[in-house]
């Protein structure tokens, strides 16, 4: 679910979207009566586990909804031990959400889309975020209660803002997309105009990465190095981890709430449901893997991590569960999916992802999109005329997944 709030909401409740709220950005803040006292920390809690969740866990840092994120109420009430954001140079959870150096806040419409400073890694709010999460690992070594600690890491997200030498390492490293990947799609399609990119985020002067190669690579070398930034203060956390003696005890889960478009199909972002803006990081160590370092090549699901944990700590998985532990692919990377991997969309937008094709339909399920990663990888064409037996089978398959109802479109330009 291709926000921050909805892919969090799959994380946290461990269930498909019913409706429209729940593929936005509050999807949290305006359902968790319904199920937030089953969610997963809450889950955790009630099995005597301390809670705590420190930076960007769920859609808003630090867990509060108000004013500048800095007042309640509660986004996830009930659920949580302690729900914090560090002290540091950005004086608010939103400030620090889209933060530029040295405590500068985001500017909605006047900030640039990147930045660069020429400075140390505490320049950007996630070095803040690591210093603290390791801070929590040393008081956490000495409380004989188990514990659920989430770390929430803000970049890649825009604005792709992180120290110069994290850019200097993808120097040589962009690569030009091929013509017809970033290319807008020539068939009745789920395109948008990449309204967070263009809304939120103040442009130079006739600089457009669809009509400035240059510009695009710009963008592209300051998301990788983003990730790059991001990498070495999630290092940092996993280094203490093993310092404080917890590693052998503790099961790690890396894991992204989506992806992103830098281009493909003339898009940048992330508000669509191709593979580039669905497709997310998901790495899951525990002590008693068998097969460390190995990849699963199964197609799997956010909602498949609430059901995961529960099993690998031996807690028994709440009723009405939509994901299914991934267990067997830990002990057995080579096993095949258990299940295709479902994406939604607003005004009723959805997709289902098996290991060869994506079909993506809209709300009346007449615009069809299928693509067949056997052959073209890159989505660029639409190959739903010529497989109709492949889209009948797809459709059935989705009409078995509960539809989110009273669809409203969201307005790209406000998404954060």
């Amino acid at each position: 679910v291709p926000t921050c709030g909805a892919s969090r909401f799959a994380l946290l409740s461990g269930r498909y979207p019913t409706a429209a709220v729940q593929v936005s950005n509050n999807a949290i803040r305006d359902t968790h009566p319904d199920w937030g006292t089953r969610s997963l920390p809450a889950h955790f809690r009630s099995n005597g586990y301390q809670t705590l969740a420190m930076g960007k866990i769920s859609h808003y840092p630090g867990g509060l909804t108000g004013a500048d994120w800095m007042v309640g109420p509660e986004e996830l009430p009930g659920a949580w031990d302690r729900c914090w954001i560090p002290e540091a140079p950005w004086t608010t959870a939103e400030g620090m959400m889209h933060g530029y150096a040295g405590g500068v806040p985001r500017d909605r419409g006047v900030s640039p889309p990147s930045e660069a400073f020429d400075g140390p890694d505490t320049a950007y709010p996630d070095a803040w975020v690591a210093a603290e999460a390791v801070k929590t690992l040393e008081q956490l070594a000495d409380n004989p209660q188990p514990w659920f600690f989430g770390v929430g890491f803000f970049k890649p997200h825009l604005p792709f803002a992180c120290p110069k030498k994290w850019h200097d390492l993808h120097e040589q490293a962009v690569l030009d997309l091929c013509p017809e990947v970033a290319a807008k799609p020539t068939w009745p399609a789920g395109w948008y105009k990449s309204g967070e990119f263009r809304g939120n985020y103040a442009h130079e002067a006739g600089r457009d990465p669809e009509t400035d190669p240059e510009y695009a690579r710009l963008m592209r070398r300051a998301y990788a190095a983003c990730v790059s930034y991001m990498d070495a203060q999630v290092g940092r956390v996993l280094s203490a981890l093993r310092e404080t003696g917890q590693q052998d005890n503790t099961i790690v889960v890396i894991w992204s709430d989506h992806g992103f478009l830098l281009g493909e199909h003339a898009i940048w972002g992330k508000h669509c449901l191709y593979e580039q803006a669905l497709r997310s990081p998901l790495m899951i160590r525990h002590p008693g893997i068998l097969t460390p370092g190995e990849v699963c090549s199964a197609t799997v699901e956010t909602v498949d991590i609430y059901p995961t944990l529960a099993e690998l700590c031996g807690l028994p998985a709440p009723e009405g569960l939509d994901g299914l532990s991934l267990n067997s692919k830990l002990v057995d990377p080579r096993a095949a999916a258990d299940k295709p991997a479902h994406g939604f969309w607003t005004d009723g937008e959805i997709t289902i992802r098996t290991d060869r094709w994506r079909l993506c339909a809209d709300r009346t399920r007449e615009r069809i999109e299928l693509f067949d990663y056997s052959s073209d990888p890159d989505e660029t064409r639409n190959h739903a005329a010529d497989h109709a037996d492949v889209v009948e089978q797809l459709l059935a398959q989705l009409r078995q997944v509960p539809q989110p109802v009273n669809l409203k479109k969201v307005n790209q330009q406000k998404l954060r």
